[in-house]
């Protein structure tokens, strides 16, 4: 059953683990098998009301990052825009937002062919502690992978200033970074968390392959959310409206904040936290589900 006191726990830890590199859709799984709320694991297997819920908790923390970045997001429009009458790029805010256009269609694509697939293979507690470790992995080592890529190039060893600027990103590599989001359809991936590690690899800082990545989280987590709605609006969405306007708040507020936090956190950090964090926390789940 869904509560209104789940709709919030819920909704909060989906506003957090959206934007933070440690799997919004694996934790999904794992806090509600963790407390007991078994009935809520099975429901992400199949077409249920608790599904349509979290589709308004993505159009909330969409609408986060929206708010979040909406002066970027205004000048790429403008530029595109621009860019469309003149029939060329006029500013560096056209190109990222080519970038952006070209790097969301690989996700598209097969998130439109799979996801509902992949989501009933492998929403289940043990798959989603097994690909949170394997997040883990990636987070450290795409940060050593930067660190050679960096050095390489000639960028500063901390990788934390110095790197490329997001329009100087290639279309192939951004095509890239956008191949790199597919892996976040595996409940355990993160979205933010693989994609900084493309852009890194890609020779990005930090702190602008955070802001790519969630710029480039914006269009999909919306258009996922909006495809869905119908499912709110429909017979799933009976019963749990007010239940799922409550979560999409808590979920808003909660990524609009962490958004926050992280841009801060990336100017001087790295990856390397949360990539222990997916480790200790995947170990942990597996010994939990699969042996006991």
């Amino acid at each position: 059953m869904l509560t209104f006191f789940r709709a919030i726990v819920i909704g909060l830890f989906q506003g957090v683990t959206e934007l933070f590199p440690v799997s919004s859709l694996g934790h999904s799984v794992l806090i509600p098998a963790l407390v007991g709320w078994d009935d809520l694991v099975k429901a992400q297997s199949t077409e249920s009301p608790y599904l349509a819920f979290l589709v308004a908790l993505h159009v909330g923390t969409a609408l986060a990052l929206l708010v979040y970045f909406r002066d970027d997001w205004i000048k790429i429009v403008g530029g595109l825009l621009d860019s469309a009458r003149q029939r060329r790029v006029t500013t560096p805010d056209a190109r990222v937002g080519m970038l952006l256009i070209v790097a969301t269609i690989p996700t598209g694509i097969v998130g439109l062919l799979f996801e509902h697939s992949l989501r009933t293979l492998f929403a289940k507690p043990t798959a989603a502690a097994i690909f949170l470790t394997i997040n883990g992995g990636l987070l450290l080592v795409g940060e050593k992978l930067r660190r050679r890529v960096a050095a390489g190039a000639g960028y500063r060893g901390d990788g934390f200033t110095g790197g490329r600027r997001i329009d100087s990103l290639s279309f192939g590599e951004a095509i890239f970074i956008g191949f790199t989001q597919i892996g976040s359809l595996f409940a355990g991936i993160s979205r933010s968390g693989i994609t900084m590690v493309g852009g890194l690899m890609r020779g990005l800082d930090h702190e602008d392959a955070a802001r790519f990545s969630f710029l480039l989280a914006t269009p999909i987590i919306l258009a996922a959310g909006v495809y869905k709605i119908p499912d709110l609006l429909g017979p799933l969405g009976d019963g749990i409206r007010g239940q799922a306007f409550v979560g999409a708040v808590v979920a808003a507020v909660a990524a609009y904040f962490s958004t926050r936090f992280l841009v801060r956190f990336f100017q001087t950090q790295s990856l390397t936290p949360f990539g222990i964090y997916c480790l200790a926390a995947g170990a942990f789940c597996i010994v939990r589900f699969a042996i006991f």
